[in-house]
Protein backbone atom coordinates (compact mmCIF):
# COMPACT_ATOMS: atom_id res chain seq x y z
CA UNK A 1 0.00 0.00 0.00
CA UNK A 2 1.04 3.26 -0.65
CA UNK A 3 2.25 5.69 2.26
CA UNK A 4 0.19 9.16 1.61
CA UNK A 5 1.20 12.34 2.61
CA UNK A 6 -0.90 14.38 5.10
CA UNK A 7 -3.73 17.86 3.93
CA UNK A 8 -1.51 20.41 5.62
CA UNK A 9 -2.68 24.05 6.29
CA UNK A 10 0.08 25.67 3.76
CA UNK A 11 -1.51 23.38 1.33
CA UNK A 12 -4.84 24.43 1.87
CA UNK A 13 -3.87 28.14 1.09
CA UNK A 14 -2.45 26.83 -2.13
CA UNK A 15 -5.79 25.44 -2.78
CA UNK A 16 -7.42 28.67 -1.92
CA UNK A 17 -5.83 30.68 -4.38
CA UNK A 18 -6.25 28.02 -7.20
CA UNK A 19 -9.85 27.63 -7.17
CA UNK A 20 -11.02 31.02 -4.45
CA UNK A 21 -12.03 30.96 -0.72
CA UNK A 22 -15.76 29.89 -0.98
CA UNK A 23 -14.82 26.76 -3.44
CA UNK A 24 -12.87 25.11 -0.45
CA UNK A 25 -14.18 23.16 2.49
CA UNK A 26 -12.04 22.58 5.25
CA UNK A 27 -12.51 22.95 8.99
CA UNK A 28 -16.10 22.55 8.80
CA UNK A 29 -16.89 19.11 10.35
CA UNK A 30 -20.72 19.23 9.34
CA UNK A 31 -19.89 20.31 5.71
CA UNK A 32 -17.00 17.88 4.74
CA UNK A 33 -19.61 15.47 6.38
CA UNK A 34 -21.81 15.74 2.94
CA UNK A 35 -19.04 14.68 0.81
CA UNK A 36 -17.59 11.56 3.08
CA UNK A 37 -20.02 8.40 1.40
CA UNK A 38 -22.42 8.14 -1.58
CA UNK A 39 -25.65 5.86 -2.07
CA UNK A 40 -24.03 2.26 -1.11
CA UNK A 41 -24.78 2.85 2.33
CA UNK A 42 -23.87 5.65 4.50
CA UNK A 43 -24.72 4.02 7.52
CA UNK A 44 -21.86 1.86 7.36
CA UNK A 45 -19.99 2.91 4.32
CA UNK A 46 -18.08 6.49 5.26
CA UNK A 47 -14.89 8.48 5.68
CA UNK A 48 -14.12 12.29 5.97
CA UNK A 49 -12.02 14.23 3.67
CA UNK A 50 -9.95 16.43 4.82
CA UNK A 51 -10.49 18.88 2.55
CA UNK A 52 -12.83 19.63 -0.63
CA UNK A 53 -12.18 21.46 -3.43
CA UNK A 54 -14.30 22.64 -5.78
CA UNK A 55 -12.81 23.55 -9.24
CA UNK A 56 -14.53 25.09 -12.34
CA UNK A 57 -11.61 24.83 -14.78
CA UNK A 58 -9.65 21.84 -16.14
CA UNK A 59 -6.68 24.09 -15.58
CA UNK A 60 -7.80 24.67 -12.00
CA UNK A 61 -8.27 21.09 -11.66
CA UNK A 62 -4.88 20.31 -13.12
CA UNK A 63 -3.22 22.72 -10.50
CA UNK A 64 -4.88 20.57 -7.86
CA UNK A 65 -3.85 16.84 -9.28
CA UNK A 66 0.04 18.57 -9.56
CA UNK A 67 0.31 19.45 -5.74
CA UNK A 68 -1.46 16.59 -4.68
CA UNK A 69 1.60 14.32 -6.89
CA UNK A 70 3.81 16.07 -5.66
CA UNK A 71 3.05 15.61 -2.20
CA UNK A 72 1.37 12.12 -2.43
CA UNK A 73 -1.74 13.33 -1.27
CA UNK A 74 -5.18 10.84 -1.76
CA UNK A 75 -7.81 12.05 -4.29
CA UNK A 76 -11.35 11.57 -4.80
CA UNK A 77 -13.01 12.77 -7.61
CA UNK A 78 -17.03 12.97 -6.98
CA UNK A 79 -19.93 14.01 -8.87
CA UNK A 80 -23.20 13.83 -7.59
CA UNK A 81 -22.46 11.31 -5.10
CA UNK A 82 -25.28 8.72 -6.05
CA UNK A 83 -23.06 6.10 -6.77
CA UNK A 84 -23.77 2.54 -5.02
CA UNK A 85 -20.45 0.58 -4.76
CA UNK A 86 -18.54 3.87 -2.73
CA UNK A 87 -16.42 4.91 -5.71
CA UNK A 88 -16.87 8.32 -4.40
CA UNK A 89 -15.98 7.56 -0.41
CA UNK A 90 -12.72 9.16 0.41
CA UNK A 91 -11.78 5.83 2.27
CA UNK A 92 -8.25 7.81 2.54
CA UNK A 93 -9.19 10.72 3.03
CA UNK A 94 -7.32 13.40 1.53
CA UNK A 95 -8.75 15.97 -1.16
CA UNK A 96 -12.17 15.70 -2.67
CA UNK A 97 -12.22 17.10 -6.02
CA UNK A 98 -15.48 17.76 -6.58
CA UNK A 99 -17.32 18.58 -9.99
CA UNK A 100 -20.53 20.46 -9.07
CA UNK A 101 -19.46 23.78 -10.28
CA UNK A 102 -18.35 22.28 -13.47
CA UNK A 103 -21.67 22.21 -15.01
CA UNK A 104 -21.80 23.82 -18.42
CA UNK A 105 -23.47 22.35 -21.57
CA UNK A 106 -20.32 23.90 -23.72
CA UNK A 107 -21.96 23.34 -26.79
CA UNK A 108 -24.71 21.03 -28.78
CA UNK A 109 -23.11 20.55 -32.53
CA UNK A 110 -26.06 19.92 -34.43
CA UNK A 111 -24.31 19.04 -37.86
CA UNK A 112 -22.09 16.42 -36.19
CA UNK A 113 -25.14 15.52 -33.61
CA UNK A 114 -22.44 15.69 -30.47
CA UNK A 115 -22.88 17.21 -27.49
CA UNK A 116 -19.68 18.72 -25.87
CA UNK A 117 -20.34 18.96 -21.79
CA UNK A 118 -18.47 19.23 -18.55
CA UNK A 119 -18.55 16.68 -15.98
CA UNK A 120 -20.67 18.06 -13.55
CA UNK A 121 -24.01 18.25 -16.47
CA UNK A 122 -26.99 16.43 -14.64
CA UNK A 123 -28.36 14.12 -17.43
CA UNK A 124 -31.85 15.14 -17.10
CA UNK A 125 -30.78 18.58 -18.02
CA UNK A 126 -28.61 17.69 -20.98
CA UNK A 127 -31.96 15.43 -21.99
CA UNK A 128 -34.31 18.30 -22.14
CA UNK A 129 -31.57 20.68 -23.80
CA UNK A 130 -30.68 18.41 -27.00
CA UNK A 131 -34.42 17.42 -26.97
CA UNK A 132 -35.02 21.39 -27.74
CA UNK A 133 -33.13 20.64 -31.26
CA UNK A 134 -34.48 17.25 -31.86
CA UNK A 135 -32.08 15.27 -30.56
CA UNK A 136 -31.56 12.29 -28.21
CA UNK A 137 -28.91 11.65 -25.69
CA UNK A 138 -29.81 7.60 -25.49
CA UNK A 139 -27.29 6.77 -22.59
CA UNK A 140 -28.84 8.28 -19.70
CA UNK A 141 -29.26 5.63 -16.34
CA UNK A 142 -32.47 5.27 -14.25
CA UNK A 143 -31.02 7.85 -12.03
CA UNK A 144 -31.42 10.32 -14.80
CA UNK A 145 -32.79 13.34 -12.41
CA UNK A 146 -30.01 12.95 -10.62
CA UNK A 147 -26.39 11.82 -11.77
CA UNK A 148 -24.03 13.83 -13.18
CA UNK A 149 -22.71 12.66 -16.60
CA UNK A 150 -19.09 12.22 -15.25
CA UNK A 151 -20.22 10.00 -12.68
CA UNK A 152 -21.55 8.12 -15.81
CA UNK A 153 -19.08 7.89 -17.47
CA UNK A 154 -16.56 7.10 -14.52
CA UNK A 155 -18.78 3.80 -14.21
CA UNK A 156 -19.93 2.66 -17.41
CA UNK A 157 -23.62 3.19 -15.93
CA UNK A 158 -26.58 1.55 -17.89
CA UNK A 159 -29.93 1.74 -17.85
CA UNK A 160 -33.69 0.81 -19.04
CA UNK A 161 -32.76 1.54 -22.75
CA UNK A 162 -29.27 -0.38 -22.97
CA UNK A 163 -31.02 -3.33 -24.96
CA UNK A 164 -31.89 -0.92 -28.15
CA UNK A 165 -28.85 2.01 -27.51
CA UNK A 166 -26.09 0.45 -25.37
CA UNK A 167 -24.84 1.71 -22.19
CA UNK A 168 -22.97 4.74 -22.04
CA UNK A 169 -19.94 3.49 -23.53
CA UNK A 170 -21.59 3.54 -26.36
CA UNK A 171 -22.63 7.11 -26.19
CA UNK A 172 -18.62 8.66 -25.56
CA UNK A 173 -16.89 9.53 -28.43
CA UNK A 174 -14.29 11.99 -26.39
CA UNK A 175 -13.09 12.68 -22.96
CA UNK A 176 -10.63 15.33 -21.58
CA UNK A 177 -9.28 14.40 -18.69
CA UNK A 178 -6.43 15.50 -15.78
CA UNK A 179 -3.80 12.51 -15.87
CA UNK A 180 -2.85 12.17 -12.52
CA UNK A 181 0.58 14.10 -13.13
CA UNK A 182 -2.16 17.41 -13.64
CA UNK A 183 -1.44 16.86 -17.63
CA UNK A 184 -4.58 18.11 -19.69
CA UNK A 185 -4.84 15.63 -22.49
CA UNK A 186 -7.65 14.86 -25.23
CA UNK A 187 -8.65 11.68 -26.25
CA UNK A 188 -10.71 11.25 -28.77
CA UNK A 189 -13.33 14.12 -29.98
CA UNK A 190 -16.22 14.74 -32.44
CA UNK A 191 -15.28 11.85 -34.75
CA UNK A 192 -17.28 8.39 -34.45
CA UNK A 193 -14.49 6.29 -36.29
CA UNK A 194 -10.34 6.01 -35.15
CA UNK A 195 -8.54 3.08 -35.53
CA UNK A 196 -5.24 5.04 -34.70
CA UNK A 197 -3.65 3.32 -31.74
CA UNK A 198 -4.78 1.96 -28.75
CA UNK A 199 -8.67 3.25 -27.57
CA UNK A 200 -7.78 5.16 -24.67
CA UNK A 201 -10.98 6.75 -24.28
CA UNK A 202 -13.19 3.81 -23.45
CA UNK A 203 -10.19 2.04 -21.76
CA UNK A 204 -11.22 5.97 -19.43
CA UNK A 205 -14.72 4.97 -19.57
CA UNK A 206 -15.48 3.01 -16.36
CA UNK A 207 -12.42 3.55 -14.82
CA UNK A 208 -14.32 4.86 -11.74
CA UNK A 209 -11.69 8.38 -11.08
CA UNK A 210 -8.58 6.21 -10.87
CA UNK A 211 -6.41 6.80 -14.04
CA UNK A 212 -7.75 10.51 -14.52
CA UNK A 213 -10.39 13.16 -13.60
CA UNK A 214 -12.82 14.19 -16.13
CA UNK A 215 -12.74 17.74 -17.49
CA UNK A 216 -14.85 17.24 -20.91
CA UNK A 217 -17.25 15.29 -22.51
CA UNK A 218 -18.20 14.66 -25.99
CA UNK A 219 -21.08 12.46 -26.48
CA UNK A 220 -23.32 11.26 -29.55
CA UNK A 221 -26.92 12.28 -30.46
CA UNK A 222 -29.29 10.70 -32.38
CA UNK A 223 -32.66 11.81 -34.14
CA UNK A 224 -35.45 12.40 -31.32
CA UNK A 225 -37.27 8.78 -31.55
CA UNK A 226 -40.65 9.16 -32.38
CA UNK A 227 -43.78 8.01 -30.04
CA UNK A 228 -43.61 5.68 -27.64
CA UNK A 229 -46.05 2.71 -26.12
CA UNK A 230 -45.21 1.10 -22.32
CA UNK A 231 -46.76 -1.92 -22.28
CA UNK A 232 -47.21 -3.90 -18.53
CA UNK A 233 -47.93 -7.58 -18.35
CA UNK A 234 -48.56 -9.29 -15.32
CA UNK A 235 -46.88 -12.72 -14.74
CA UNK A 236 -48.26 -15.63 -11.85
CA UNK A 237 -44.69 -15.97 -10.82
CA UNK A 238 -41.19 -14.63 -11.39
CA UNK A 239 -39.78 -17.82 -13.22
CA UNK A 240 -42.45 -17.59 -16.43
CA UNK A 241 -42.20 -13.51 -16.57
CA UNK A 242 -38.49 -13.38 -17.45
CA UNK A 243 -38.18 -16.55 -19.81
CA UNK A 244 -40.70 -14.34 -21.96
CA UNK A 245 -37.81 -11.63 -22.38
CA UNK A 246 -35.98 -13.72 -24.78
CA UNK A 247 -38.62 -14.73 -26.75
CA UNK A 248 -40.35 -11.96 -26.86
CA UNK A 249 -37.49 -10.00 -28.86
CA UNK A 250 -37.39 -13.17 -31.29
CA UNK A 251 -40.87 -13.99 -31.89
CA UNK A 252 -42.18 -10.16 -32.43
CA UNK A 253 -39.28 -8.88 -34.61
CA UNK A 254 -39.01 -6.08 -33.03
CA UNK A 255 -36.87 -4.92 -30.95
CA UNK A 256 -38.16 -3.18 -27.70
CA UNK A 257 -36.63 0.03 -26.26
CA UNK A 258 -36.62 -1.40 -22.34
CA UNK A 259 -37.56 -4.51 -21.21
CA UNK A 260 -37.68 -3.99 -16.80
CA UNK A 261 -38.54 -6.47 -14.72
CA UNK A 262 -39.66 -5.92 -10.82
CA UNK A 263 -41.63 -8.47 -8.44
CA UNK A 264 -44.64 -8.57 -6.13
CA UNK A 265 -42.87 -7.88 -3.45
CA UNK A 266 -41.58 -4.71 -4.98
CA UNK A 267 -45.02 -3.58 -6.37
CA UNK A 268 -46.27 -4.52 -3.00
CA UNK A 269 -43.62 -1.87 -1.32
CA UNK A 270 -44.21 0.15 -4.09
CA UNK A 271 -47.36 0.95 -4.78
CA UNK A 272 -47.68 2.24 -0.85
CA UNK A 273 -44.84 4.61 -1.52
CA UNK A 274 -46.06 5.93 -4.38
CA UNK A 275 -49.98 5.45 -3.88
CA UNK A 276 -50.59 3.46 -6.98
CA UNK A 277 -52.09 0.11 -7.75
CA UNK A 278 -51.07 -2.12 -10.73
CA UNK A 279 -53.83 -4.15 -12.03
CA UNK A 280 -53.52 -7.88 -11.17
CA UNK A 281 -51.19 -6.51 -8.20
CA UNK A 282 -53.07 -9.06 -5.58
CA UNK A 283 -52.25 -11.99 -8.38
CA UNK A 284 -48.89 -11.61 -9.79
CA UNK A 285 -46.04 -12.60 -8.91
CA UNK A 286 -43.66 -9.88 -11.61
CA UNK A 287 -44.22 -7.45 -14.06
CA UNK A 288 -42.24 -7.10 -16.88
CA UNK A 289 -42.63 -3.16 -18.05
CA UNK A 290 -41.93 -3.05 -21.70
CA UNK A 291 -41.33 0.15 -24.66
CA UNK A 292 -41.52 0.42 -27.74
CA UNK A 293 -40.99 3.15 -30.09
CA UNK A 294 -42.54 4.17 -33.83
CA UNK A 295 -42.90 6.71 -35.83
CA UNK A 296 -46.82 6.87 -35.57
CA UNK A 297 -49.86 5.30 -33.88
CA UNK A 298 -50.47 2.73 -36.51
CA UNK A 299 -46.78 1.30 -36.67
CA UNK A 300 -46.96 1.37 -32.83
CA UNK A 301 -50.30 -0.71 -33.01
CA UNK A 302 -49.15 -3.00 -35.33
CA UNK A 303 -45.62 -3.76 -32.50
CA UNK A 304 -48.03 -3.88 -29.70
CA UNK A 305 -50.54 -6.23 -31.04
CA UNK A 306 -47.78 -8.81 -32.05
CA UNK A 307 -45.98 -7.98 -28.88
CA UNK A 308 -49.00 -8.68 -26.93
CA UNK A 309 -50.08 -12.03 -28.93
CA UNK A 310 -46.14 -13.40 -27.94
CA UNK A 311 -46.78 -12.28 -24.24
CA UNK A 312 -50.20 -13.89 -23.76
CA UNK A 313 -48.85 -17.14 -25.57
CA UNK A 314 -46.29 -16.90 -23.37
CA UNK A 315 -48.03 -16.91 -19.94
CA UNK A 316 -49.24 -13.26 -18.97
CA UNK A 317 -52.49 -12.98 -17.12
CA UNK A 318 -53.37 -9.99 -19.34
CA UNK A 319 -51.21 -7.12 -21.14
CA UNK A 320 -51.94 -3.73 -20.84
CA UNK A 321 -51.48 -0.61 -22.77
CA UNK A 322 -49.85 2.79 -21.70
CA UNK A 323 -50.30 4.88 -25.31
CA UNK A 324 -50.63 8.23 -22.92
CA UNK A 325 -48.24 10.25 -20.52
CA UNK A 326 -50.26 9.75 -17.68
CA UNK A 327 -50.59 5.91 -17.42
CA UNK A 328 -46.75 5.85 -19.00
CA UNK A 329 -45.66 7.72 -15.93
CA UNK A 330 -47.52 5.59 -13.29
CA UNK A 331 -45.78 2.46 -14.75
CA UNK A 332 -42.30 3.90 -14.91
CA UNK A 333 -42.84 5.77 -11.34
CA UNK A 334 -43.06 2.09 -10.01
CA UNK A 335 -39.55 1.00 -11.57
CA UNK A 336 -38.16 4.54 -11.24
CA UNK A 337 -38.79 4.53 -7.60
CA UNK A 338 -38.00 1.05 -6.63
CA UNK A 339 -35.55 1.07 -3.82
CA UNK A 340 -37.08 4.13 -2.59
CA UNK A 341 -39.78 2.24 -2.28
CA UNK A 342 -38.17 -0.46 -0.36
CA UNK A 343 -36.28 1.70 1.31
CA UNK A 344 -39.35 3.63 2.63
CA UNK A 345 -40.18 0.24 5.05
CA UNK A 346 -36.53 -0.97 5.13
CA UNK A 347 -34.38 1.76 4.85
CA UNK A 348 -31.12 -0.15 5.36
CA UNK A 349 -32.06 -1.93 2.65
CA UNK A 350 -28.50 -2.52 0.13
CA UNK A 351 -28.92 -3.46 -3.96
CA UNK A 352 -26.95 -5.49 -5.40
CA UNK A 353 -25.84 -5.59 -9.11
CA UNK A 354 -25.08 -8.53 -11.42
CA UNK A 355 -25.62 -9.33 -15.11
CA UNK A 356 -25.35 -12.10 -16.89
CA UNK A 357 -26.87 -13.90 -20.48
CA UNK A 358 -30.38 -12.98 -20.44
CA UNK A 359 -31.07 -17.31 -21.03
CA UNK A 360 -29.41 -17.16 -17.62
CA UNK A 361 -31.56 -15.46 -15.82
CA UNK A 362 -34.13 -17.88 -14.93
CA UNK A 363 -31.21 -19.28 -12.85
CA UNK A 364 -29.76 -16.75 -11.35
CA UNK A 365 -33.87 -15.87 -9.89
CA UNK A 366 -34.17 -19.80 -8.79
CA UNK A 367 -30.56 -19.10 -6.71
CA UNK A 368 -31.84 -15.70 -5.15
CA UNK A 369 -34.84 -17.79 -3.89
CA UNK A 370 -32.86 -20.17 -2.40
CA UNK A 371 -30.66 -17.79 -0.98
CA UNK A 372 -33.71 -15.68 0.43
CA UNK A 373 -34.72 -19.19 2.29
CA UNK A 374 -31.21 -20.54 3.24
CA UNK A 375 -30.79 -16.65 5.42
CA UNK A 376 -34.31 -16.39 5.94
CA UNK A 377 -34.43 -12.67 4.51
CA UNK A 378 -36.64 -11.01 1.62
CA UNK A 379 -34.97 -10.10 -1.08
CA UNK A 380 -37.36 -8.04 -3.76
CA UNK A 381 -35.72 -8.11 -7.09
CA UNK A 382 -35.74 -5.64 -10.14
CA UNK A 383 -33.94 -5.49 -13.27
CA UNK A 384 -32.89 -4.21 -16.86
CA UNK A 385 -34.42 -7.66 -17.81
CA UNK A 386 -33.24 -7.60 -21.73
CA UNK A 387 -30.19 -7.23 -21.23
CA UNK A 388 -29.71 -9.39 -17.96
CA UNK A 389 -28.68 -6.74 -15.19
CA UNK A 390 -30.61 -7.81 -12.29
CA UNK A 391 -30.98 -5.57 -8.54
CA UNK A 392 -31.11 -8.08 -5.45
CA UNK A 393 -31.99 -5.88 -2.35
CA UNK A 394 -31.99 -7.85 0.84
CA UNK A 395 -34.28 -6.64 3.50
CA UNK A 396 -32.80 -6.24 7.15
CA UNK A 397 -34.94 -8.22 9.79
CA UNK A 398 -36.56 -6.32 12.04
CA UNK A 399 -34.67 -7.55 15.22
CA UNK A 400 -31.10 -7.65 13.96
CA UNK A 401 -28.37 -4.85 14.54
CA UNK A 402 -26.73 -2.78 12.17
CA UNK A 403 -23.25 -4.22 12.39
CA UNK A 404 -24.57 -7.51 12.36
CA UNK A 405 -26.64 -6.85 8.84
CA UNK A 406 -23.50 -4.92 7.38
CA UNK A 407 -22.17 -8.51 7.24
CA UNK A 408 -25.41 -10.68 6.92
CA UNK A 409 -26.21 -8.33 3.60
CA UNK A 410 -22.55 -8.26 2.12
CA UNK A 411 -22.92 -12.16 2.23
CA UNK A 412 -25.61 -12.17 1.04
CA UNK A 413 -24.91 -9.62 -2.44
CA UNK A 414 -21.54 -11.52 -2.85
CA UNK A 415 -23.04 -14.63 -3.10
CA UNK A 416 -25.56 -13.72 -5.57
CA UNK A 417 -22.41 -11.89 -7.31
CA UNK A 418 -20.34 -14.93 -7.63
CA UNK A 419 -23.41 -17.33 -9.00
CA UNK A 420 -23.63 -14.44 -12.29
CA UNK A 421 -20.28 -14.88 -12.48
CA UNK A 422 -20.40 -18.61 -13.00
CA UNK A 423 -23.20 -18.39 -15.21
CA UNK A 424 -20.99 -16.20 -17.81
CA UNK A 425 -21.96 -13.30 -15.99
CA UNK A 426 -19.75 -10.61 -14.30
CA UNK A 427 -20.45 -8.98 -10.50
CA UNK A 428 -20.89 -5.51 -11.89
CA UNK A 429 -23.41 -4.65 -14.55
CA UNK A 430 -24.05 -0.67 -14.59
CA UNK A 431 -22.97 0.32 -10.61
CA UNK A 432 -19.34 -0.52 -11.13
CA UNK A 433 -16.49 -1.94 -8.45
CA UNK A 434 -16.13 0.43 -6.20
CA UNK A 435 -14.39 -0.75 -3.14
CA UNK A 436 -17.71 -2.92 -2.34
CA UNK A 437 -16.87 -5.48 -4.93
CA UNK A 438 -13.31 -5.23 -5.62
CA UNK A 439 -12.43 -8.24 -3.32
CA UNK A 440 -14.93 -10.16 -5.97
CA UNK A 441 -13.34 -8.51 -9.02
CA UNK A 442 -10.23 -9.87 -8.22
CA UNK A 443 -12.02 -14.05 -7.50
CA UNK A 444 -13.79 -13.23 -10.90
CA UNK A 445 -11.35 -11.97 -13.30
CA UNK A 446 -7.81 -13.06 -12.17
CA UNK A 447 -6.10 -12.17 -15.83
CA UNK A 448 -7.82 -8.97 -16.72
CA UNK A 449 -7.57 -8.04 -13.08
CA UNK A 450 -3.51 -7.97 -13.39
CA UNK A 451 -3.79 -6.45 -16.63
CA UNK A 452 -5.77 -3.59 -15.36
CA UNK A 453 -3.75 -3.10 -12.32
CA UNK A 454 -0.59 -2.52 -14.84
CA UNK A 455 -2.26 0.22 -16.19
CA UNK A 456 -3.17 1.62 -13.56
CA UNK A 457 0.36 1.46 -11.55
CA UNK A 458 1.82 3.03 -15.14
CA UNK A 459 -0.71 5.86 -15.61
CA UNK A 460 -0.62 6.88 -11.91
CA UNK A 461 2.47 5.91 -10.23
CA UNK A 462 2.15 7.82 -6.44
CA UNK A 463 -1.41 5.78 -6.41
CA UNK A 464 -3.18 9.11 -5.77
CA UNK A 465 -6.01 8.64 -7.90
CA UNK A 466 -9.17 7.26 -6.34
CA UNK A 467 -7.50 4.93 -3.81
CA UNK A 468 -8.51 1.80 -3.01
CA UNK A 469 -11.08 1.46 -5.22
CA UNK A 470 -11.08 -1.23 -8.30
CA UNK A 471 -7.73 -2.06 -6.85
Amino acid sequence: MNEFGKVTAAMVKEFKKIVGENAVVYGDGDALNNYSRDESGGEYYSHMPDVVVKPESAKQVSELVKIANKERIPITPRGAGSGLAGAAVPIYGGIVISMEKMNRILGIDKMNMVAIVEPGVVTNDLCRKVSEGGLYYAGYPMSVETSFIGGNVATNAGGSKVIKYGNTVHHVLGIEAVLPNGEIVQFGGKRRKDSSGYDITHLLVGSEGTLGIFTKIFLNLIPLPGKTVDLLAPFRDVFTAISNVGTLITESRTLPSSVEFIDDTSIALGSKYNNITLPFQEKAGAYLIIQYEGQGKSELESIYEKAGKVLIDGGAMDVFVADNRTNSEKIWRMRRNWLEGIKAFAPHTPTGDVVLPTSEIPKIMDYISKVSKEYKVQIPVAGHAADGNLHPAPMKPEKMGLNEWKEFSEEILSKIAMKAAELGGAVSGEHGIGFLKKDLLRKTKRDQYAIMKSFKDVMDPNGIMNPGKIF
